[in-house]
């Protein structure tokens, strides 16, 4: 009824309100067009046996006729069969026994969205045809199109037998980078971002993961990865890469609060370009009440396999409830970051000072040096990097090395640490998260390590209703870095509002304590309510959560997504 009356000339003439400016001649033409005008329309629907009535009828109350259209459509139309040929290069290799363009070929034919049984229209159709091209085009053959294709209707049976052949065209594979906007950075730092070399099938993948990493590196504010698909040129197709070289220095200074450790002020450098070299340089200075500290590091440029070589360090305090802690690092090393794996192999060296706020503790100070070799390495398996709602990530840590304290033991460790955050939507407008996180160091009891080597729990990304590096075991009464750790986390949230997508609200419950050993660790519970906000740089969060042992109330901020 709808597509008639938005379609159907003599529907629109009602509707237009010009009924009355029409003479009888118009009036007949209008009302003999329409039973036919009325089946063409429904075609389109799938109604390949409709019939048409259309009458005059007087008014009873002696005022204008009325125009009556009466559609008997009979039953939809499915489709009884699919027949689907593609021809071409694609074909060719595929027959050649090509793994890749078999896979191609069947994920094509697979991918076909008007199967059989299902009910036709022209839209879908339509839609199906579009959508063959356009897989065939990002797996890499641009310039694939239509040979032919054909819907033959049997209407006595009610079916649609679908036909279809394409021409998949050349198999385009990159040629020479053409780079434009380069000015103070290198070409070869692009070409080591792109990731391939002359002769890789442009599928469209590779070029969006290309324009990704151009865009991740920092050394761009614009960026656009494109080729013209030449067919004489197929085998080695230009690619043009377009690019806007973002700021080389950078000054951000902030004033905030956190509530880990209450407010601060930080002075943050960024340099793309060092003394000219094809490195980044960052610098961070911040001061709070309870924590200062100083990070930098300087990293090349990516390298071939998207490596790069980095020396980094930090100092850092943190004046807790019961202590003091003074952390210095060194590390050099090697990292290799992709959208799904992050690498990084280092060698770092850890001093760390501690001094105790117990007037009555039998050592006030200690320290402890380290020297390790260390491999981190996270997994992500995410629809999406800022905002994810289904998927996993997993962080795994590991270290070896040898220990001394300020008494002259020394001996060997080693570190371990591991955290899965997984997300799952729940029903139709709920969705979860959870997240359990391991730690343990393994070391004679008689070698002390840095305190920033072994664990306390509590804070926002922790044991929320309890504060920063708040629980660990008790030494002489006060709060102690331990070296086991786990802390496990549920939390659901749903919009708050179909006005307010982006705004969600969320219930939690977090448990979890840092212990000498594990047999020794009764974990913490901490449960409340929460507000994410869904920005374009990560969620936003505000969390109220009651900790169950200090039996009080905390409020939680923090922004983004912890891998």
């Amino acid at each position: 009824k709808a597509l008639l009356e938005e379609h159907l000339d003599i529907a629109r003439v009602g509707a237009l309100g010009s009924a009355g400016e029409l003479d009888t001649t118009e009036w007949a033409r209008l009302i003999a067009a329409a039973p036919a005008q009325a089946r063409e329309l429904v075609q389109t629907e799938g109604y390949f046996d409709a019939q048409a009535v259309v009458t005059r009828v007087p008014s009873p109350q002696g005022g204008a006729d009325v125009v009556q259209v009466v559609l008997t459509p009979g039953p939809r139309a499915t489709v009884g069969r699919v027949d689907i040929e593609i021809g071409g290069a694609l074909e060719r290799a595929a027959r050649a026994g090509d793994a890749s363009a078999q896979a191609t070929v069947a994920a094509v034919v697979n991918s076909w969205s008007l199967p059989v049984g299902a009910a036709f229209r022209n839209a879908h159709w339509s839609e199906a045809k579009a959508d063959l091209l356009t897989r065939m085009r990002s797996a890499g053959y641009a310039a694939a199109s239509w040979s032919g294709t054909s819907a033959d209707v049997d209407t006595e049976r009610g079916s649609v037998r679908l036909f279809v052949v394409a021409d998949s065209g050349p198999l385009f594979r990159s040629g020479e980078l053409a780079i434009e906007g380069l000015v103070a950075h290198d070409a070869e730092t692009v070409r080591h971002l792109a990731g391939f070399g002359p002769g890789t099938p442009l599928t469209e993948n590779l070029l969006l993961d290309f324009q990704d990493r151009l865009r991740q590196s920092g050394l761009f504010a614009g960026v656009a990865v494109s080729f013209e698909p030449d067919v004489p040129h197929a085998d080695a197709t230009p690619v043009r890469v377009r690019l806007t070289e973002a700021a080389r220095q950078v000054w951000t200074v902030a004033l905030g609060v956190s509530s880990k450790t209450g407010p601060r002020a930080s002075v943050d450098h960024l340099d793309r370009r060092p003394f000219g070299w094809a490195a980044i340089a960052r610098n961070k200075v911040e001061w709070g009440r309870q924590r200062q500290a100083w990070d930098g590091e300087l990293s090349t440029h990516p390298l071939p396999r998207l490596y790069r070589n980095l020396v980094g360090g930090a100092i850092e305090r943190v004046e807790g409830d019961d202590d003091v802690v003074l952390a210095q690092r060194l590390r050099i090393g090697r990292a290799q970051e992709r959208p799904r794996l992050d690498r990084l192999l280092f060698v770092e060296a850890e001093r760390s000072s501690q001094r105790s706020l117990n007037p009555a503790s039998l050592t006030p100070r200690s320290d402890a040096t380290a020297l390790s070799v260390n491999f981190h390495g996270v997994v992500r398996r995410l629809d999406d990097l800022l905002l994810p709602t289904e998927g996993y990530s997993l962080s795994l840590q590991g270290g070896v090395g040898r220990a001394q304290d300020s008494a002259g033991a020394s001996g060997a460790f080693s570190r371990l640490y591991a955290r899965l955050t997984g997300y799952r939507r729940v029903g139709s407008d709920w969705y979860g998260q959870a997240r359990i996180e391991l730690g343990q160091v393994v070391r004679a009891h008689d070698v002390s390590v840095p305190d920033a080597t072994r664990f306390r729990a509590g804070g926002d990304d922790s044991v929320r209703g309890y504060a920063f590096r708040s629980l660990g075991p008790l030494v002489e009464g006060a709060v102690d870095s331990g070296d086991a750790l786990f802390t496990a986390s549920v939390e659901l949230a749903r919009p708050l509002s179909p006005k307010l997508p982006g705004v969600w609200g969320a219930v939690f419950v977090d448990v979890g304590r840092a212990a000498d050993r594990f047999a020794d660790l009764k974990p913490a519970v901490g449960l409340g309510l929460g507000v994410r906000y869904r920005s374009p740089i990560g969620p936003l969060r505000l969390d109220l959560a009651w900790g169950q042992e200090v039996r009080k109330l905390r409020l939680h901020f923090s922004v983004g997504v912890t891998f």
